[in-house]
């Protein structure tokens, strides 16, 4: 399931995957996996997005009324 939040709040503040990684320490894979909804990043970087994103943590990783089939179809 895409992750529709991580996606907008990363373009909206400019972000590529990989200048989001860099600032994070992680490859572009990783923020790539979170916003593909294969993993999510540990509880102290996730807040480090929501903080460097200006979200909430819940908003970014735990909204499943957001997320998105690999279809388009809305899961909520």
């Amino acid at each position: 399931m895409k992750n529709v939040n991580l996606i907008a709040a990363r373009k909206s503040k400019g972000f590529t995957q990989e200048s989001l990684a860099k600032e994070l320490n992680y490859t572009k894979q990783a923020v790539s996996n979170w916003e593909n909804g294969y993993s999510i990043p540990r509880t102290a970087d996730a807040l480090k997005v929501a903080t460097i994103l200006e979200k909430d943590v819940n908003f970014l990783f735990f909204d499943h009324k957001v997320q998105e089939s690999h279809t388009g179809e809305n899961l909520a």
